[in-house]
């Protein structure tokens, strides 16, 4: 943590000085990345439990046990989401939920194929639920990343 004395240096000299790999510019976006991220996350892996039906019209009819992984995903989703609010379990919350970002990757290039299933969501919105995905993949891993001083990274 940041007494005032460190505050008033970090403030002085904001991109050489380093708190934990991570300039006091840089500590601000991160938390609010972070806090998106849980949003997302949590309001989506809540969403699977309280409207599984939504969830079950996006999943690719080809595969099996759809209920189920409306479910799995949405208990992921959670864990994820919590995961993100613990120091020791972020970065593993961020590799997993980067994971499962790619994994239900499928269901969202269904909705885009197949707009007519989905037809009070405009298309335009479907194409850019896939940008989103991707911009979501890099916020995860820029905001869960450890510190540049991490000594994970000096091995």
């Amino acid at each position: 943590r940041l007494d005032n004395a460190d505050l008033e240096t970090h403030k002085k000299c904001a991109v050489k000085c380093r708190h934990r790999g991570q300039t006091l510019i840089t500590m601000p976006y991160k938390k609010i990345s972070l806090a998106v991220i849980f949003i997302w996350f949590s309001v989506g892996g809540i969403g699977h439990f309280v409207a599984p039906g939504f969830f079950l019209k996006i999943v690719p009819p080809q595969l099996p046990y759809q209920l189920e992984l409306v479910y799995i995903s949405g208990v992921f989703e959670l864990l994820g989401a919590f995961g993100l609010l613990f120091l020791k379990s972020r970065r593993a919350a961020g590799i997993g939920l980067i994971a499962l970002t790619i994994v239900v990757t499928p269901a969202n290039v269904y909705m885009w194929l197949n707009p007519q299933l989905f037809p009070r969501i405009p298309e335009i919105l479907l194409a850019l639920r896939l940008v989103l995905q991707i911009i979501l993949l890099w916020l995860i891993w820029w905001a869960t990343r450890p510190p540049l001083s991490s000594p994970r990274l000096r091995k």
